[in-house]
Formats: C-alpha cells, structure tokens, sequence
C-alpha cells in the first residue's frame, strides 16, 4: 500500500534526523488512508484540500505525495507544527502547500478538510462553524484522533455546524469523526449571536478578555495566573520592559500595561489563536498600543537581554500529555531574554518543585509566596 511506504520513509528520515522529526502515527495514517474514500474528488482539484493542525507536517506531506493533491492550505495553530512541517518538506522535497492569512482564507470553497483533533472542545467548535460558513456546499469534515481522548461531545459540537455526523468503526487506537452538509445559516446565526473570538468581562480584575477556541483558561482568569498577579504588583517596580512568556488570553500583559503605565509588554506565545486572543484583549482594554505580541516557541524569538522582568505561567500539558519540556524550555529561554539583574516570576503548581530548575537554568531563586496548590518563585539573573 502506497500509505506504508510513505509512513516508513518518514519513519526511516526521523530516526536519521533525531527526536525533531517525529515518525507517523495511528491517527495520520488512518486520516490518510481514508481521504480518497470520504471524498477523492477534492484530492484532484488544485486548492479543495485544508489540513488543520498537522502535528508534524505528516498529514500535509501525505496528501501531497500519496494523493497528488496541490496547492493545499494548511491552518496550523503551533509554531512548532509549522517548523515541523516547513522541516520535514525540505527534508522530503515537497512544497505546493501554503498557510492562510484567516480561516474566511482557509477554508473557501475547501471541499475536504482534514483535521487533528485536539482535546480542546472550543477550538473544534471554532472550526468547524468556519468550515461551515466558507466551505463548499459538498465540503467533507474529516476529523481524527486517539479513542481514549475522544467524546461523545465532539460529535455533538459538529453536529451544531453539520446535518450528518459519522463516527468510524476503531483502527488501532484511533478513531474518525466525518462531518458533512454543512449547516452554513446556523454557523452565520452563531457568529452573530455567539460569536469567536468570546468576549467576557471579568469584574475582579475589571477588564475584558477575549479569546478564540482552544486558548488556555478561554476567556476565564485561571487561578495559578490570579495567584502570580497578586504576587507580581511588587515585582520589579523599576522595569520598563516586561515579558509575559507563554501569554495564552493576555490577561496578564493586559493588567501589567494597565497597572503600570510607563512599561512596555512582549507577550509571546506559540500559539497563534493565544496571540491573536491577547493581541485583542489589550486592543479592548485600550493598552494594544504597549502591548507588542510575538508569536514563538517558549520565547525564542526574543531578544537577549532585552527584558527586565518576565513573568510566567508554564503549562504542564502538551495537549493530552503530562510534560515539564515546555516549562524548562521557557525557563532556559528567560534566562537569555532578561537583562543582568532581571527577575523571572514565575507560579507553578507546588507538586512540580521547579525551584531547582530554577536555580540551575535562570539563577538565585526565592520562593514569594505559597498557596495551598501554588508555588510563585523570583529567580535574578546574574549581574
């Protein structure tokens, strides 16, 4: 089958190339095997192809050199997934793919959309109404993911934007999900009377957040992020340039630019829904104009010792996997972003121990202040 062959020579190129290309899974090669039977027209005709979060530019490479597809549009929400795929297509020697500016770009007159699925609720839904809204009337929604992490609820989030919602039978330990009929005058009532990006005040704090699906903590203030910021008003009241690493729905970049009017923010994110969240949520609460977003993996794209203070709410989940990698990479990235002297703040969940970490990657570290599930640490950088 011409699906193993391809599956075995990116298998064989990512142990050559080591852990930063990662081999085929399950669910990509079920999603692929199963495109040209849900809808093979689409696959022969240039620009009728979205891909939307491709993990590791296996499912983008796969309809290009299995299926013959071409000029395919690929919605990617991690700059980790586009590096991958802009990686593995070097490495393959294919292109004909490009990434849109929207999801109005994205998915126009598409015909087939295939689809990771993440745990995110929220960010099925959002795609899934845009599909609905831009696609072709004959567009097939194929989603696929790992069965023990899939809901019944997802089907009924693509039932709200789909008139016929099909689960397949098991393969291996994955399962698809194929959404068709699109329901485009229900997704147009919703994106006027619900629409994405949410919108919701937040009393406590007296600010709107806004945020598109899948964004963390969505359009909510996530507690481990209320414990740094009232921890954080002490912090560092001589800085003029602070970063909030890993910015999710922008709220803390928002506060600091609203609490502190002489400082300049870099919030920065891997995400590109968490920057366009934050980037609106400072919009709003009129600060975007000291609020500067910066899309990147763990802060790698800022400048070295270009910041005073960073603050910093790691995540410990990739997706549906427990991991401390992220929180090391934004630890070890703080260290070179801020000036000598400068202080990362950062809240962790206590069970985490991160302080020697900290101490190792950044440099002295004193705990601030401790709750009952969180931990807030200053660590200085050496002078």
């Amino acid at each position: 089958m011409p699906s193993f062959d391809f599956a075995d020579h990116f298998r064989r190129h990512a142990r050559e190339q080591g852990p930063d290309l990662i081999a085929i899974d399950g669910t990509d090669r079920f999603l692929l095997d199963e495109a040209p039977h849900v809808h093979g027209d689409a696959l022969r005709h240039p620009g009728a192809v979205t891909v939307v979060d491709d993990r590791y530019g296996v499912l983008t490479l796969g309809v290009l050199a299995l299926h013959g597809a071409t000029d395919v549009r690929v919605v990617q929400d991690s700059l980790v997934g586009e590096r991958a795929l802009e990686a593995s297509a070097g490495t393959f020697g294919r292109r004909g793919f490009h990434h849109p500016e929207g999801f109005e770009e994205a998915f126009r007159d598409a015909r087939l959309v295939i689809l990771r699925l993440s745990k995110s609720h929220d960010r099925l839904d959002e795609v899934a109404r845009a599909v609905a809204r831009f696609a072709a009337p004959d567009v097939v929604l194929l989603c696929g993911g790992r069965t023990k992490y899939m809901t019944l609820t997802q089907n009924d989030v693509l039932r709200r934007s789909f008139g016929e919602v099909v689960a397949s039978r098991g393969r291996g330990k994955s399962r698809l999900l194929i959404a068709s009929d699109p329901l485009r005058a229900a997704a147009e009532r919703a994106a006027v009377t619900d629409p994405w990006p949410r919108q919701v005040r937040q009393d406590e704090l007296d600010i709107t957040i806004a945020a598109h699906g899948g964004v963390f903590a969505g359009t909510s203030l996530d507690i481990g992020t209320r414990v740094l910021l009232e921890a954080a008003e002490a912090a560092m009241p001589e800085a003029r340039v602070v970063v909030d690493l890993g910015c999710g729905n922008g709220v803390v970049a928002t506060v600091v630019a609203r609490s502190r009017p002489r400082v300049r923010v870099v919030a920065t994110d891997v995400s590109a829904a968490a920057i366009a969240s934050t980037r609106l949520t400072a919009d709003v609460n009129g600060v975007g104009d000291r609020v500067r977003t910066v899309r990147s993996d763990a802060g790698d794209e800022l400048d070295e010792d270009s910041a005073d203070l960073v603050l910093c709410n790691p995540p410990f989940h990739a997706d549906t996997t427990v991991s401390t990698d992220a929180a090391e990479a934004m630890f070890r990235n703080a260290a070179s972003v801020l000036r000598p002297g400068g202080e990362l703040w950062t809240v962790w969940n206590s069970h985490l121990r991160y302080r020697p970490v900290l101490e190792r990657m950044v440099g002295p570290t004193r705990q601030v202040t401790r709750t009952a599930k969180f931990t807030v640490t200053a660590s200085v950088a050496p002078r």
